[in-house]
C-alpha cells in the first residue's frame, strides 16, 4: 500500500476513535475503511470515504449546549432588540417558559408542542426574534432559508452514490453549530417552488414531529440523528402555501405592522446607532434633524414592516462615509442631515 494513503487511512482511524460515535456507527465506518484499505481502491473512492468520515465525525451526536434558564433575561434580551411588539413578544416568553420548565424536569428541551411559526409581511423582525430566542437561551443559531429552494435533497442530502454527494442543510447547520441543541430558523417556508412543496412539506413534517424527528435520516449521512432537542423556529410571509399537516405542528405568531410613531422610536434609538457604526462613522457623528424624520420613514409611502427605514439609513450614512473619504468634509467632523439637504443624501 502506498505510504501517504496508509499515512491518511490511519488518520481517519484515528478520528473515528476520538469521535465518541454510536457503536453501531463506529463499527459500520470501521468497515468502510477497512474495504478502502484493500490494495487496488481507486483514489477517488478513498476521497469518497474520507470525505464521508469527515462529516459524521462532525455531527455532534454528544454535544449539548447549556441552556441559559432565565426568563426575566430572555426579556430583556427582547425588549433590547425590539421596540414594540408587546403581545408577540408575551408570547414568545410564554412557550420559553414552558421549554424552561420542560428541561428543568430533565426532560431534555424536547417537547411535544408546535413549533414557532412567526407570520408576516417582510422587515416586520421575524427574523432577528428568531436569533433573539437563540441568544436568549445562550444557544447557538441557525438558519435554513427556505426561499426559491426547489430540490428536496438540499434539505434531506444525497445518497453517497451520486456524484459531488453531500449532506443535506440540517446536518450541515448542526455540524456548523456543533451542539445537537442549537435553534434553527426554517425561513421562510411559504415560498418553496411550487414543483417542489408537496415533497418539502414532507420532510418538514417529518423534522418538526416529535415521533419521528427523533431519527432523522439525511440520505448522505445514512443513520438516524435525533433532532428532538433542537428548537425549530419557522417564519413565513402567510400561510397559504403551507400543507395543513404541517401547519398542525406550527404555533403560528402574526406580527403586527409597525406604526410610524413606532418606527420613529426604532429608527432613533436601534437602526441609526447601529448603522453609524457598521458605516465607519464615528458615534454620534452622523444627527438627524427631528423634521426630516418622516421622509425616511416613508421613503417610497406606506412599508408595513422598517426594511425600507433601514435602507433609507443606510444609504445616508454611506453617502455621509463617501464624503470624508473624498475630503469633501473633515473626518471628525458632525454631518448634519436637515431639510436643507436630506433631498441630496436620499438621492
Amino acid at each position: 500500500m502506498d505510504q501517504n494513503l496508509s499515512q491518511n487511512i490511519n488518520a481517519l482511524r484515528e478520528k473515528v476513535k476520538n469521535a465518541n460515535l454510536p457503536t453501531d456507527l463506529s463499527e459500520k465506518i470501521d468497515s468502510m475503511i477497512s474495504i478502502v484499505s484493500t490494495a487496488g481502491m481507486s483514489i477517488n473512492n478513498f476521497e469518497n470515504v474520507a470525505s464521508y468520515i469527515n462529516y459524521v465525525v462532525s455531527l455532534p451526536f454528544n454535544s449539548l449546549s447549556q441552556d441559559t434558564l432565565d426568563l426575566n433575561k430572555a426579556k430583556e434580551v427582547l425588549d433590547k432588540n425590539h421596540y414594540g411588539l408587546q403581545s408577540v413578544k408575551d408570547r414568545i416568553l410564554e412557550y420559553m417558559a414552558s421549554l424552561i420548565l420542560n428541561i428543568q424536569k430533565d426532560q431534555g428541551s424536547s417537547m411535544d408542542a408546535p413549533i414557532l411559526c412567526l407570520v408576516g409581511l417582510v422587515g416586520t423582525g421575524k427574523t432577528t426574534l428568531a436569533y433573539s430566542i437563540a441568544q436568549a437561551l445562550g444557544r447557538s443559531f441557525e438558519r435554513i432559508p427556505f426561499g426559491g429552494l426547489g430540490d428536496i435533497r438540499s434539505i434531506r442530502g444525497q445518497a453517497r452514490g451520486l456524484n459531488d454527494a453531500e449532506p443535506g442543510l440540517i446536518i450541515k447547520k448542526l455540524i456548523n453549530a456543533k451542539t445537537k441543541n442549537p435553534v434553527i430558523l426554517l425561513d421562510e417556508i411559504d415560498r418553496v417552488v411550487e414543483v417542489s412543496r408537496a415533497d418539502v412539506m414532507g420532510v418538514l413534517l417529518e423534522v418538526l414531529d416529535p415521533t419521528q424527528n427523533k431519527a432523522f435520516v439525511d440520505h448522505y449521512v445514512d443513520y438516524p440523528f435525533d433532532l428532538s432537542q433542537v428548537l425549530f423556529v419557522a417564519t413565513a410571509n402567510n400561510t397559504t402555501n403551507i400543507s395543513t399537516a404541517v401547519l398542525d405542528r406550527l404555533e403560528v405568531i402574526q406580527m403586527p405592522s409597525y406604526s410610524d410613531e413606532e418606527k420613529l422610536n426604532i429608527g432613533k434609538s436601534y437602526l441609526l446607532p447601529k448603522i453609524i457604526e457598521r458605516s465607519g462613522l464615528g458615534v454620534g457623528q452622523l444627527v438627524f434633524d427631528e423634521t426630516i424624520w418622516p421622509s425616511i420613514i416613508r421613503p417610497l409611502g406606506f412599508d408595513s414592516g422598517i426594511r425600507s427605514l433601514e435602507r433609507a439609513i443606510e444609504g445616508i450614512s454611506r453617502k455621509a462615509a463617501r464624503m470624508i473619504v473624498e475630503g469633501k468634509i473633515k473626518k471628525d467632523a458632525i454631518i448634519r442631515v436637515d431639510s436643507s439637504n436630506i433631498k441630496a443624501f436620499m438621492t
